[in-house]
């Protein structure tokens, strides 16, 4: 009797350490969640669907790590599918009136959807000076967080077949089906890009025609936006880095009145600065990361500027690092022996600690600064959120 109640002891607790594994196991599969994959995809027409042309089905990796297929919504009188993406200026206008559009119509039965029909191998970091974000799963993720949307967002970046079979041309660009998921309006929200300047007029006239079962009275209109980053784009993109690594680098002497006319920053950008050594591990780990967002925010008003304190007799030793990064921007050293008169020409709060990195207005009025290694997200969203810069046009 007692050896089968060992057994039975045994039994059951051998089952409970199953269970806690197969539960572990879970939880992990629900962290680890979906892996991006985006491939170059081979260049091909795009038709776009038509009046009266059928929902093509989909099952898509939703911001929410679960998967959506057309039939999840199949109850909903009105369908409406938004392609957009996070990098576009027009498509960041439109967020905030598609949230309205979700929340005005819920209790109506209209189902609204986004999807990103980008491919991230497509988008160049020039045609990112819009935003803190790139068109990744990973990022979609973050901009679903920051702007709290209402609806599905969902990812088309590794293939782009869904995109391909509805064929949206810009984001943001629009297709409305009815209850039998034909296609009864395609085109924009409204008229005019300008956040607080409409309301989605086009889009939510086309959604009370269906719902009140009238035809709709103007079934297309024309889009307008960043035109769809094809996985074909692939070349373009090399081109792009293959022409930015050509361009020239060099590295120019600072003295402390150089550096204090560095941090006036008398010109009409924003300006960023990032002081660093070559015997600085963290400074080399990040440093490619400043090249992106001089890439990024090149275009408009503002600049990048790199700092190094290495000696002086160690110049080509730095000009090398920074050629080998491709730091095509203004690069300076410090010329002199005094480091404590360079610490306080560019930001007296700052102790010296290498890297270091401020952000100051025209005018040398310090936007932000960090010491240590630097959170980019961080950085690029105080860099976009700034009224030198912007969301939008």
């Amino acid at each position: 009797m007692i050896q089968m109640k060992k057994m039975l002891f045994l039994l059951l607790f051998n089952s409970l350490i199953f269970c806690c594994a197969c539960n572990q196991q879970t939880s992990v599969k629900e962290v680890v969640g979906f892996v991006a994959n985006p491939q170059a995809v081979p260049e091909q027409p795009v038709n776009t669907l038509t009046i009266g042309d059928a929902a093509p089905d989909f099952n898509l990796i939703g911001v929410d790590g679960k998967y959506h297929s057309l039939s999840d919504y199949e109850d909903a009188e009105v369908l409406v599918i938004i392609f957009t993406c996070n990098h576009c200026p027009t498509a960041q206008a439109y967020e905030e009136r598609m949230k309205q559009v979700t929340t005005d119509y819920k209790d109506k039965n209209v189902q609204v959807i986004a999807i990103s029909p980008n491919s991230p191998v497509g988008v160049l970091y020039e045609e990112l000076g819009y935003t803190d974000l790139n068109d990744t799963y990973e990022d979609m993720v973050i901009r679903n967080a920051d702007m709290t949307y209402n609806f599905p967002y969902l990812y088309d970046g590794d293939d782009e077949k869904v995109s391909l079979q509805y064929g949206p041309v810009a984001t943001p660009h629009c297709f409305v089906f009815d209850k039998a998921r034909e296609l009864q309006y395609i085109g924009r929200l409204d008229a005019h890009e300008k956040p607080g300047t409409a309301n989605a007029e086009d889009l939510r006239a086309a959604i009370d025609d269906l719902l009140a079962g009238r035809p709709v009275a103007l079934p297309t209109t024309k889009t307008f936006g960043c035109s769809t980053k094809w996985g074909w784009k692939t070349e373009y993109k090399m081109k792009k880095d293959k022409e930015w690594k050509e361009l020239p680098v060099e590295l120019m002497p600072l003295d402390k009145s150089g550096v204090k006319n560095l941090l006036a920053n008398d010109t009409d950008k924003l300006r960023l600065i990032n002081v660093w050594a070559t015997w600085c591990g963290p400074c080399r780990m990040e440093y490619p990361e400043f090249i992106v967002i001089q890439r990024m925010f090149g275009a408009r008003d503002f600049e990048f500027v790199s700092l190094s304190t290495d000696k002086v007799d160690k110049r080509e030793k730095a000009l090398q690092f920074l050629t080998d990064q491709a730091s095509a921007v203004s690069n300076y050293i410090y010329s002199e022996e005094d480091k404590y008169a360079m610490i306080e020409a560019v930001d007296p709060d700052w102790n010296g600690a290498l890297p270091f990195s401020i952000l100051v207005e025209p005018g040398g009025q310090k936007v932000w600064s960090h010491q240590g290694e630097v959170n980019f997200l961080e950085l690029k969203k105080t860099i976009v959120d700034h009224p030198k810069i912007g969301r939008y046009f």
